[in-house]
């Protein structure tokens, strides 16, 4: 008896593997999908704007990297004795406005060179819908919990979507020749905005990513939102809230991420590496003990000799760690 609806995901070749940089930017999912490559060692950068839901966004973000953009004091917005910046996300705000410009800088400068080098860049799409500021019409990225009457929502049309990513991958492609792209959909349901309204919004995602990938050499859609949405299917597989997938359905997500960009030695590599990480995270009850010295010794010569075989893997601080 089938309890699933089988999806057909074609493995990609050559796809991922640990020499490679990747460069991860988007909605909340991107995060999860980042922290796990991160954990395994993979030499990633993660949203360097913060998290990042609507496609303007984040096209003008990736536009910003090329760019070099800078930004000024008078870019910032003051709002409950913080300064925000309309274009990243709140882990950059702070009390004195200096140091909001300083770490955009940091982070700007250090996207600017990753992504002129990066082998592969990761989107993720959470949402069509943005908000404008209504003195200006810009797009912001947060809104920084500013009064509502600040801005005006917008659902962006799949032609405007098309626009934006048409226009972004063209100067991408220039930037970095050499630069592969996954697209996803961010299977969290907005469901603020609303069911029906969720739905219209993915719908624009879907077809705008899909029209991207049929036009572009080196374009990939990976289906994290179908598998969630029409694969596992049940509330069982979402947090308490009903709309995040909880770590079981991220789990899934993941794995059928690694069979369809990673081969099998790389898979085998995954594999080892987090046993390495599974084995720091440990807590023993009798640290002091031969049991766990011996436990030690033995995982401090296994990382030794995963270093020596694999000299680009960046295994300094569990050396140390075991050491």
């Amino acid at each position: 008896m089938q309890f699933m609806i089988p999806i057909r995901i074609p493995q990609v070749s050559p796809g991922i593997d640990y020499r490679q940089q990747i460069m991860l930017t988007g909605s909340c999912f991107t995060e999860h999908i980042g922290q796990r490559l991160s954990e395994l060692k993979f030499n990633t950068l993660m949203n360097p704007n913060g998290i990042l839901f609507d496609p303007i966004s984040v096209a003008d973000s990736l536009i910003s990297y090329m760019e070099g953009r800078t930004y000024q004091e008078q870019d910032l917005y003051f709002h409950q004795e913080l300064y925000h910046s309309w274009k990243h996300h709140s882990r950059f705000s702070a009390p004195d406005p200096t140091t909001v410009i300083q770490g955009i800088h940091q982070s700007q400068k250090a996207a600017s060179a990753f992504l002129q080098k990066a082998d592969w860049l990761i989107i993720t799409l959470g949402s069509a819908n943005s908000y404008r500021l209504v003195a200006t019409g810009q797009t912001v990225a947060n809104c920084h919990k500013a009064p509502a009457q600040t801005f005006e929502k917008h659902m962006h049309t799949t032609d405007e979507i098309i626009t934006a990513l048409d226009g972004m991958l063209y100067r991408l492609f220039r930037y970095n020749p050499g630069l592969k792209i996954i697209f996803t959909i961010s299977p969290v349901r907005h469901i603020r905005d609303g069911i029906m309204e969720n739905n219209r919004s993915k719908a624009r995602l879907l077809e705008a990513v899909h029209h991207m990938v049929d036009k572009f050499d080196r374009l990939y859609y990976f289906p994290a939102y179908e598998l969630v949405v029409d694969v596992l299917r049940d509330y069982r597989f979402y947090d308490i809230d009903l709309v995040h997938p909880n770590y079981a359905a991220t789990q899934f997500v993941l794995e059928q991420f690694g069979q369809t960009y990673m081969d099998g030695a790389t898979l085998e590599l995954m594999d080892k590496l987090d046993k390495i990480r599974i084995a720091r995270a440990h807590k023993p009850f009798h640290p002091d003990s031969e049991r766990h010295r011996s436990f030690r010794q033995k995982t401090y010569e296994q990382i030794l000799a995963l270093q020596q075989l694999h000299p680009y893997l960046a295994l300094e601080e569990e050396l140390a760690y075991f050491r």
